[in-house]
């Protein structure tokens, strides 16, 4: 098959870890006979450097030309302003508007040579697999909102839901469930919000749709208790844009560091923008020490999803699990008995793996 890839590097660890993708996705060709065009594209804090805007018209229109986006990570010290008028985020949030990317998919497995890693206790990670369905282009990101002045001393964000957008990321939930344990979590505040009472009756009557898949409702306060408490209890998370993107932090806390998170932002059709959940992580960026492994598996998720080639997404996760198994550990999810390799280092030994060699 042959296939356009947009990557958009970003700021921070972003270029880093969207270099060893690459590097996988070009493996995957080489491995199953596949031709794969690559198209580098800026978004965030450096497009705002080089074109004064987080967003280009260029990396809009290469995106939607494209049939998949490997994203980096976006932001840091130098534009983190809150109250600057152009702002690297703009530009994430954009491109999923632009592109009607309602849908976020984080899934959440823990790797068994991982659970050393997590500060939860090993017996409560055992048989955690679950999905979070994240609604990512409505919610209280794209209300309408007012930023205080000297002069006006209040502000406000507005949340707002259509019956008809928590519908359909409530179909990609059920139906996501289905093909998984048939088990839905939607998570809100309908005790206190007018919008999340909306949610819960749209989500209801979507369920009576599904009548072999089991439904539960739970409120975000309790749901983030219960994510430690009781992970394993859940299969498919559904809520809005803020609770998901607040919720996802804290699971990935289960699988013991934030860069083993992959994701998919998806519309109505193949096309996709898969990243890492974790930020460009300043702190540590040039330094050759971040964990590529999210942005690893996102490249696996994007051969399913967008491409199509399971059998290829599959290798890459195949791969990833023989590289923790061989020992092989970033300093992010190192232990005492594990051998420390760089970002490029890890790439390299994924590559190997997906030849039948982990080391």
């Amino acid at each position: 098959m042959q296939a356009h890839i947009v990557t958009l590097p970003g700021d921070g660890i972003g270029v880093e870890v969207v270099t060893e993708g690459v590097k996988v996705l070009r493996r995957v060709a080489e491995v199953f006979g596949h031709t794969f065009g690559f198209d580098e594209q800026p978004i965030g804090g450096t497009a705002i450097d080089d074109f004064g805007n987080p967003l280009p018209a260029a990396t809009l229109e290469a995106c939607q030309k494209a049939d998949a986006v490997l994203l980096g990570a976006v932001g840091g010290p130098k534009w983190s302003d809150p109250s600057a008028p152009v702002r690297p985020e703009q530009g994430l949030l954009g491109l999923r508007k632009e592109m009607g990317l309602y849908a976020n998919l984080r899934p959440v497995k823990i790797y068994p040579m991982l659970q050393a890693a997590s500060p939860l206790r090993p017996e409560r990670l055992e048989g955690v697999d679950l999905v979070v369905v994240r609604e990512l282009t409505g919610g209280i990101y794209f209300g309408a909102r007012q930023e205080a002045t000297a002069e006006v001393r209040e502000a406000y964000d507005t949340m707002i839901y259509t019956a008809d957008e928590i519908r359909r990321i409530t179909v990609r939930a059920f139906e996501l469930a289905r093909g998984r344990r048939n088990k839905v979590t939607s998570v809100d505040k309908a005790n206190v919000l007018a919008v999340s009472r909306l949610w819960r009756k749209v989500v209801i009557e979507v369920g009576h749709e599904y009548p072999d898949v089991t439904l539960e409702h739970m409120l975000v306060d309790a749901a983030t208790m219960h994510l430690l408490r009781r992970p394993a209890d859940f299969d498919v998370m559904v809520m809005g844009n803020m609770f998901g993107d607040i919720l996802t932090d804290e699971a990935s806390m289960l699988a013991g560091s934030m860069g083993m998170l992959a994701s998919a932002s998806l519309g109505e059709g193949t096309q996709g923008v898969y990243e890492p959940i974790h930020g460009s992580a300043p702190d540590i960026a040039g330094q050759g020490i971040a964990n590529p492994l999210a942005t690893i598996l996102s490249v696996a998720m994007l051969l399913r999803y967008s491409l199509g080639l399971e059998e290829e997404a599959g290798a890459v996760e195949d791969a990833v699990s023989a590289v923790l198994e061989a020992g092989y550990r970033t300093p992010d999810i190192a232990g005492p008995d594990t051998q420390r390799v760089s970002t490029g280092e890890m790439g390299d030994h994924v590559v190997a793996a997906m030849l039948g060699n982990a080391g």
